[in-house]
């Protein structure tokens, strides 16, 4: 039987196998903020009970301190031209240090907090979701197969052939899958497949270690957390955070990885902040919350009030995504604003009679103050402090 779980007991081996973002991130970090100290909570949104999985989800986490860079993996993130030598000479260094991860029964339920440096804890969130994701798949579907990975997976590429060629033309996807993936041995067979099947075009994978294997290129830029952390940062009012954010991002890469994020504290106040000045820097937004075709307009509209051609910019959609809501996008959006994809759990974890978890790890506080996201839906807002909430809300008239 070809298993969809590898062999190897330890779920997560290398520092790369995770999200691009991670790294870009990280590297400006270590520039600018190498002393920030930062918490993070972990959340499940499925009312589906954990705890059984706590002593191994916490066996595998005690064994990410065995990881570390491999020379071929040096020698690959040399490659990349983002990431400067002394990043690269510091992850040579980097090991994980479990001690700062908590995970625990509180209340009856499973919680993991992380609490430490920024620069130390940052790579943690995608790999503690992997190895939930894994744990608890291992223990409930033991038996799902690489060809279970794979047959609804072909049945949906063989629907996109049937498409319009226009449509077929303008559909780039991107595999976002590594945090809530089936499992890591599932996750390369589906980026193996669609690198050879894809109807349309795959751009790339999120996941570094992936794009090293199958000669990919790795995507992302940056995630809530580096907006969020901006709300505490100092050296400027909250009110301007989303400006300074942009402006850090600015200053590390100079015009390159230039997709923002916008739903940090939603999109209509990022736009009052995405003046021309980075509107110009920037090559285009991304969507990660709300209606995608609202958020079309209004960027669509945000640029035409800048006199900025919207057809020289990239929306990227990325929120729970399929085939099918990326063909209504890719209509709606044709011709008006160029457009690519991000799909995660409907990549590598659309498996038949497997439930996905729906997790997260979000930051709630740098420096000892509290953050929050508060995005274009509903559910979203994670914050341990409503009078924050309330005062943010306040702020952005939200």
């Amino acid at each position: 039987m070809n298993s969809a779980f590898s062999s190897s007991d330890k779920i997560v081996g290398s520092l790369l196998d995770t999200d691009f973002y991670k790294l870009t991130m990280m590297q400006g970090v270590l520039h600018q903020f190498p002393d920030a100290h930062v918490e993070w909570a972990f959340k499940s949104r499925n009312d589906e009970d954990l705890l059984p999985y706590k002593d191994e989800i916490q066996r595998q986490i005690n064994m990410l301190s065995q990881i570390k860079l491999s020379s071929d993996e040096e020698e690959y993130l040399k490659t990349i031209p983002y990431f400067k030598p002394d990043f690269i000479r510091f992850l040579k260094l980097f090991r994980f240090d479990p001690s700062y991860v908590q995970v625990e029964e509180i209340d009856h339920k499973l919680s993991i907090r992380l609490a430490g440096p920024w620069l130390h804890v940052i790579l943690f969130e995608i790999v503690i979701l992997a190895i939930v994701s894994e744990v608890r798949n291992r223990a409930l579907y033991p038996n799902v197969t690489l060809d279970d990975v794979l047959d609804k997976l072909s049945t949906k590429l063989q629907e996109i052939e049937g498409w319009d060629l226009t449509t077929i033309d303008y559909f780039k996807l991107a595999d976002f899958g590594t945090r809530r993936r089936f499992s890591r041995k599932a996750q390369g067979e589906v980026i193996s497949y669609m690198t050879s099947n894809f109807p349309g075009t795959f751009v790339g994978t999120s996941n570094v270690f992936y794009a090293m294997h199958y000669g990919l290129k790795p995507i992302g830029t940056m995630a809530h957390e580096w907006a969020m952390a901006h709300q505490q940062l100092g050296g400027h009012r909250l009110a301007d955070f989303q400006k300074e954010m942009q402006e850090s991002w600015v200053k590390e890469y100079r015009g390159e990885l230039g997709i923002a994020l916008t739903d940090c504290v939603t999109t209509d106040s990022f736009l009052k902040n995405h003046d021309l000045y980075f509107a110009k820097l920037f090559d285009g937004l991304r969507h990660d919350s709300g209606d995608p075709k609202v958020f079309a307009d209004k960027c669509i509209e945000h640029y035409e009030s800048l006199g900025i051609d919207p057809l020289s910019k990239t929306l990227v959609f990325s929120d729970g995504l399929n085939f099918e809501v990326c063909k209504d996008i890719i209509e709606y959006c044709m011709d008006r604003i160029i457009v690519s994809f991000g799909i995660g759990t409907n990549l590598t974890c659309d498996i038949e009679g497997v439930k996905p978890l729906n997790i997260v790890v979000k930051m709630i506080s740098c420096n000892g103050q509290p953050v929050a996201k508060i995005s274009d839906a509903p559910g979203k807002t994670m914050c341990e402090d409503e009078e924050y909430v309330s005062y943010l809300k306040h702020v952005f008239n939200v």
